[in-house]
Protein backbone atom coordinates (compact mmCIF):
# COMPACT_ATOMS: atom_id res chain seq x y z
CA UNK A 1 0.00 0.00 0.00
CA UNK A 2 2.12 2.96 -1.49
CA UNK A 3 0.97 6.48 -0.37
CA UNK A 4 1.37 8.88 -3.62
CA UNK A 5 1.68 12.89 -3.02
CA UNK A 6 1.62 15.42 -5.75
CA UNK A 7 2.85 18.88 -5.63
CA UNK A 8 4.24 18.79 -2.13
CA UNK A 9 5.40 21.58 -0.33
CA UNK A 10 7.24 21.78 3.10
CA UNK A 11 3.60 22.05 5.00
CA UNK A 12 1.35 20.10 2.59
CA UNK A 13 0.67 18.07 -0.35
CA UNK A 14 -2.65 19.23 -3.05
CA UNK A 15 -2.78 15.49 -3.55
CA UNK A 16 -2.41 12.53 -1.98
CA UNK A 17 -3.43 9.10 -3.06
CA UNK A 18 -3.83 5.87 -1.16
CA UNK A 19 -5.63 2.25 -1.08
CA UNK A 20 -8.04 3.98 -4.11
CA UNK A 21 -8.66 7.65 -2.38
CA UNK A 22 -8.09 10.76 -3.41
CA UNK A 23 -7.65 13.40 -0.70
CA UNK A 24 -7.52 16.98 -2.11
CA UNK A 25 -5.73 19.48 0.58
CA UNK A 26 -8.22 22.85 1.35
CA UNK A 27 -9.19 24.35 -2.28
CA UNK A 28 -10.00 28.59 -2.59
CA UNK A 29 -10.73 30.92 -5.24
CA UNK A 30 -8.60 31.74 -7.77
CA UNK A 31 -9.53 35.80 -6.95
CA UNK A 32 -10.19 36.03 -3.51
CA UNK A 33 -11.69 40.27 -4.14
CA UNK A 34 -14.85 38.39 -6.04
CA UNK A 35 -18.15 37.91 -4.33
CA UNK A 36 -19.04 34.44 -2.55
CA UNK A 37 -20.55 33.29 -6.41
CA UNK A 38 -17.23 34.08 -7.97
CA UNK A 39 -15.24 32.45 -5.51
CA UNK A 40 -17.25 29.33 -5.71
CA UNK A 41 -17.04 28.92 -8.47
CA UNK A 42 -13.39 29.22 -9.04
CA UNK A 43 -12.92 26.97 -5.97
CA UNK A 44 -14.60 24.17 -7.68
CA UNK A 45 -13.04 24.80 -10.85
CA UNK A 46 -10.09 23.93 -9.14
CA UNK A 47 -11.38 21.16 -7.19
CA UNK A 48 -12.61 19.76 -10.89
CA UNK A 49 -9.35 20.00 -12.38
CA UNK A 50 -7.36 18.33 -9.40
CA UNK A 51 -9.33 15.31 -9.30
CA UNK A 52 -8.80 15.01 -13.11
CA UNK A 53 -5.26 15.14 -12.65
CA UNK A 54 -5.39 13.01 -9.65
CA UNK A 55 -7.30 10.22 -11.70
CA UNK A 56 -10.59 11.02 -10.48
CA UNK A 57 -13.58 13.18 -11.01
CA UNK A 58 -16.83 15.09 -9.67
CA UNK A 59 -18.83 11.98 -9.98
CA UNK A 60 -16.26 9.88 -7.65
CA UNK A 61 -16.47 12.17 -4.78
CA UNK A 62 -17.40 10.60 -1.30
CA UNK A 63 -17.50 13.65 0.49
CA UNK A 64 -16.85 17.49 0.94
CA UNK A 65 -16.64 19.68 3.70
CA UNK A 66 -17.27 23.62 3.15
CA UNK A 67 -16.03 26.28 5.24
CA UNK A 68 -18.01 29.28 5.41
CA UNK A 69 -16.76 32.67 6.44
CA UNK A 70 -20.45 33.14 6.98
CA UNK A 71 -23.79 31.02 7.47
CA UNK A 72 -24.91 34.33 5.59
CA UNK A 73 -23.47 33.08 2.28
CA UNK A 74 -25.33 29.48 2.48
CA UNK A 75 -27.88 29.96 -0.11
CA UNK A 76 -25.62 31.66 -2.61
CA UNK A 77 -23.02 29.24 -2.19
CA UNK A 78 -25.57 26.38 -2.31
CA UNK A 79 -27.12 27.69 -5.49
CA UNK A 80 -23.32 26.93 -7.63
CA UNK A 81 -22.57 24.04 -5.83
CA UNK A 82 -26.31 22.56 -6.98
CA UNK A 83 -25.25 23.81 -10.38
CA UNK A 84 -21.37 21.93 -10.32
CA UNK A 85 -22.14 18.75 -8.74
CA UNK A 86 -23.76 16.06 -11.45
CA UNK A 87 -27.35 14.87 -10.45
CA UNK A 88 -27.20 11.19 -8.51
CA UNK A 89 -23.76 11.90 -7.75
CA UNK A 90 -23.88 14.47 -4.63
CA UNK A 91 -20.71 13.29 -1.71
CA UNK A 92 -21.15 13.27 1.78
CA UNK A 93 -21.00 17.03 2.77
CA UNK A 94 -20.66 18.97 5.91
CA UNK A 95 -20.61 22.54 5.79
CA UNK A 96 -19.50 24.73 8.45
CA UNK A 97 -18.53 28.80 9.24
CA UNK A 98 -15.11 28.92 10.33
CA UNK A 99 -12.80 31.56 10.55
CA UNK A 100 -10.18 32.07 7.10
CA UNK A 101 -6.42 31.99 6.80
CA UNK A 102 -6.36 35.51 5.20
CA UNK A 103 -9.77 38.13 5.62
CA UNK A 104 -10.54 38.34 2.33
CA UNK A 105 -11.63 34.38 1.57
CA UNK A 106 -15.02 33.71 1.71
CA UNK A 107 -15.20 29.63 1.19
CA UNK A 108 -12.90 27.04 1.22
CA UNK A 109 -13.27 22.94 0.89
CA UNK A 110 -12.12 19.83 1.54
CA UNK A 111 -12.20 16.67 -0.90
CA UNK A 112 -12.04 13.33 -0.69
CA UNK A 113 -12.81 10.57 -3.76
CA UNK A 114 -12.52 7.31 -5.19
CA UNK A 115 -9.94 6.76 -8.05
CA UNK A 116 -11.42 6.14 -10.95
CA UNK A 117 -11.35 2.20 -12.06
Amino acid sequence: MTIERIETNDRMSRIVKHNGTVYLCGQVCADATKGITEQTQTMLDKVEALLLQAGSSKEHMLSATVYLKTMADFSAMNTVWDAWVPKGFAPARACVQAAMARDVLLVEISVVAALMR
